[in-house]
């Protein structure tokens, strides 16, 4: 499979490239900004944060974290705690159980 991009090869189940960071494949951005159940840290306030904006959950969490250090803790706390409270959570995907066949009616 080919970076839509930056026209490089990447793995084929990649959703996001290794060589620009683009999203890639079928896993479209999100269109609301909600707190994520999968790969999160404390609350998923971050990787919310991150998925909105299409840019790596690292980078947000790192980016936080310097800004938080820099205002002197308080106010990055006290932003986290509010998006903890504000920001929905999003909503929980069941599996199909196994061995039963889903059919549109």
């Amino acid at each position: 499979m080919y970076c839509n991009y930056c026209g490089k090869v990447i793995q084929d189940d990649a959703n996001v490239c290794a060589y620009c960071g683009k999203r890639v494949g079928a896993v479209p951005a999100r269109h609301r900004l909600m707190r994520v159940r999968h790969n999160r840290m404390v609350a998923g306030v971050c990787s919310g944060f991150a998925e909105y904006l299409d840019l790596d959950k690292t980078l947000v969490r790192l980016l936080w974290a310097i800004v938080t250090v820099l205002s002197g803790f308080l106010p990055g706390i006290v932003a986290y705690i509010a998006g903890w409270i504000i920001m929905p959570e999003e909503p929980e995907t069941l599996a199909a159980p196994a061995g039963q066949q889903i059919t549109n009616p």
